[in-house]
């Protein structure tokens, strides 16, 4: 008996091992995990130090916060007026004591127009201080003129001056008015008739019509007086007792009133307030 025949493969179907052999690949190596957790704790100490650090700071911001808010501008007005007065104090007085001119010494360090202007201010200030009280109505009225005149503000000379120049060029139009050109080259306005300037016959100034931001303006300025008076009027009652309701019949009475209401306010707050309400049963 023969064997039976084996199957042997062609060179053609035999795998190459080159073909199939896989490519190396570059994996990284396998970190350390002690390494690893070292880096971890590393985060977390220096995140535990910008927190702790951003705390601090904040505590320092809201500390002076708290500060600013408690100090009183109107004492650390004072006490830097107090101590420019002590300072100026002292330095005359050491002045004075070396047998120096005070005045002399100080005026080295401003100009002539600046002394004088700082003069003016102050013999200004002191005028003012002293023409606080009551004298007349006249002159109560005359404080009353110039602090308005104060509150308008600045004239509005570009306007005024185009109002002019618009005024003058239509009554030299209508033949009313003459420009004249002298022999020195200034320009001069003859009124023939006499109607545009202003005389203490002239009329025209009931013509004129104001636009109606300065309407605004004079209404905004009264409504402020009458708010100025209305709270002037409301404390003056106030320290007389009057702020309430009429609860008198004459001044004895109210007199009267005002002793019950000092003693007795604070224990019957409630039951005003309920008969207010209409609550009261």
């Amino acid at each position: 008996m023969t064997p039976p025949p084996t199957s042997k493969s062609s060179p053609e179907e035999e795998p190459s091992s080159s073909s199939t052999s896989p490519k190396p690949t570059s994996e990284p190596p396998a970190s350390d995990p002690a390494t690893a957790a070292k880096e971890r704790m590393a985060r977390f100490r220096a995140l535990q130090a910008r927190a702790k650090t951003s705390t601090t700071q904040n505590l320092k911001e809201a500390t002076r916060e708290s500060q600013r808010l408690q100090a009183d501008p109107s004492q650390l007005t004072a006490l830097s007026r107090k101590h420019a007065i002590a300072s100026h104090k002292l330095l005359k007085a050491e002045v004075e004591d070396s047998g120096g001119d005070f005045e002399r010494k100080r005026a080295w360090d401003w100009t002539v127009e600046e002394s004088e202007r700082w003069d003016k201010r102050v013999k200004k200030k002191q005028a003012h201080r002293d023409d606080t009280s009551f004298r007349d109505y006249g002159r109560e009225s005359e404080k009353a003129y110039k602090r308005q005149l104060k509150n308008m503000g600045d004239p509005d000379l570009e306007r005024y001056t185009r109002e002019k120049m618009a005024a003058i060029e239509k009554a030299a139009a209508a033949g009313t008015l003459e420009i004249v050109e002298t022999e020195d080259g200034e320009m001069i306005a003859v009124d023939k008739d006499g109607t545009f300037f202003s005389t203490a016959d002239s009329t025209t100034f009931a013509q004129h019509k104001p636009d109606k931001a300065a309407v605004d303006r004079l209404v905004e300025n009264m409504r402020k007086q009458e708010e100025a008076a209305l709270k002037k009027r409301r404390d003056r009652e106030a320290k007389n007792g009057d702020d309430g309701d009429v609860t008198y019949i004459n001044e004895k009475n109210k007199q009267f009133n005002q002793k019950l209401g000092r003693f007795y306010n604070k224990y019957t707050a409630e039951i005003r307030e309920s008969f207010e309400r209409g609550t009261m049963i």
